[in-house]
């Protein structure tokens, strides 16, 4: 099996499927409203052999001052969980949700900033896999665990909200992935305060996608090349409500060929959890 890093299509995971000594499948999804559903959901029908990753309790960590409402878990914590589900260096992970990708997204980001370089995200998710009549299962597997996974966060491309302010005073861009109504403050319907960071842009995350599946490399490249302007990669930050789905417009970057974007960890509610710092509304 050739590594998949960004994308993987239904087709070619239902290829593999017969790999279970390298192939770990992860289903991500998710209700924000209610997890029990989507846990719920998976153990109706998953894909054959898929491990259940639960939001809250395996994709995040526990709270301290600023981190918001999914916070970034802490290396030990994480290592333990992957280890749990049997998944070593040596596996190809992929990860799938009820469909675009939003929820599957955070698995990848963790996993590559972990320094697991074979993840993916399956375009289109359980729907259109669902939808080409692939199998599904029922039965809820107990992974062979495995000791810890060797790894630490590269903290090179996780930021604070003391340091996205560093990064906008440098110069730096900062990208809000949250829909532009919530964007500009005029709704707001999880968080308690509404607007954006000052001085961030907003390209919402549903513009990666074309029919609930990623748009081309190409399309891609052409519309990030456009928003980046004179900025590389690198130079970049993500955010969105609370460090989620700005990680879907990391995995587009870089199966856009623009690797190396960073990922405010807290992003808007990790922002607003010091009353001090600025809101900004309207327009960027």
């Amino acid at each position: 099996m050739s590594g998949w890093t960004t994308l993987v299509d239904a087709e070619a995971l239902a290829a593999a499927l017969g790999r279970n000594n390298d192939l770990a499948i992860v289903d991500c999804r998710t209700s924000l409203l209610d997890p029990a559903v989507a846990e719920a959901a998976y153990q109706q029908a998953h894909l054959p052999g898929a491990l259940y990753a639960h939001m809250q309790d395996d994709l995040s960590g526990r709270h301290v001052p600023g981190s918001g409402r999914h916070p970034w878990p802490e290396a030990a914590g994480f290592a333990s969980t992957l280890g749990a589900w049997g998944i070593t260096p040596r596996h190809q992970v992929v990860a799938y949700d009820a469909g675009d990708g939003v929820f599957a997204a955070r698995l990848w980001f963790l996993l590559r900033a972990f320094g697991h370089a074979s993840v993916a995200v399956l375009d289109g998710g359980i729907t259109r896999w669902t939808a080409l009549d692939l199998p599904l299962d029922a039965a809820v597997r107990a992974p062979v665990p495995a000791p810890p996974y060797p790894g630490e966060f590269d903290a090179s491309r996780l930021l604070d909200a003391t340091q996205v302010q560093a990064h906008l005073a440098h110069g730096g861009m900062l990208v809000d992935v949250r829909a532009a109504n919530r964007f500009r403050g005029e709704a707001e319907p999880i968080d308690p305060v509404a607007g954006h960071v000052p001085g961030a842009v907003n390209r919402p995350c549903a513009d990666n996608l074309s029919d609930g599946r990623f748009k081309p490399r190409e399309t891609l490249a052409s519309e990030f090349r456009a928003l980046l302007g004179a900025h590389a990669p690198a130079d970049v930050a993500a955010m969105c409500g609370s460090g989620v789905t700005a990680c879907h417009q990391l995995l587009a970057m870089e199966h856009a060929g623009l690797p190396g974007a960073k990922l405010f960890t807290g992003s808007w509610s990790g922002w607003i959890e010091d009353p001090a710092r600025p809101v900004a509304t309207g327009e960027a």
